[in-house]
């Protein structure tokens, strides 16, 4: 009952939070410990339920990181890094693609759909969400022009 509670306290103070952002879209970047937790990744899927019940709409931008470095152990790829920037070769990007698209990304809506929710998956490249260009070594990254349709 404790619980009830204090999720109930939550709630009220959230109320005026709730209505400015109603129908608005809420970018959610999720990763780290709570991505390999089980009980934080049910309670991670609960709370964006809970947030498209109240009126938002809430976009997930994940990472993979220690996914992506299981994989490419597996598969016997060297990572190099620059100044604690990994360098991303032609090879080591089809395991990143292949981690972030083909499971972690797979996981999140699985688990969010698995709760109640109702949730897709998209990659950077599926129409073309995401345009960029290769960085130079230590720049930080620019997006160019999303379609904001998507």
């Amino acid at each position: 009952m404790e619980k009830e509670i204090a999720k109930a306290k939550v709630l009220i103070e959230a109320l005026p939070y709730i209505r400015e952002f109603s129908e608005k879209t809420v970018v959610i970047k999720y990763g780290g410990h709570a991505m390999v937790d089980e009980a934080l990744k049910k309670s991670f899927a609960l709370d964006v339920i809970l947030l498209k019940y109240i009126g938002l709409n809430p976009v997930i931008v994940h990472g993979g990181g220690p996914q992506i470095n299981l994989f490419l152990e597996k598969m016997q790829i060297t990572s190099n890094y620059i100044q604690g920037m990994r360098v991303t070769d032609g090879e080591t990007m089809d395991v990143v693609e292949m981690v972030l698209v083909g499971k972690v990304n797979k996981e999140i809506v699985g688990l969010i759909n698995h709760c109640g929710g109702k949730a897709v998956g998209l990659s950077g490249r599926d129409g073309d969400l995401v345009q960029a260009r290769k960085m130079k070594i230590m720049s930080k990254p620019e997006v160019e022009n999303a379609p904001p349709e998507l």
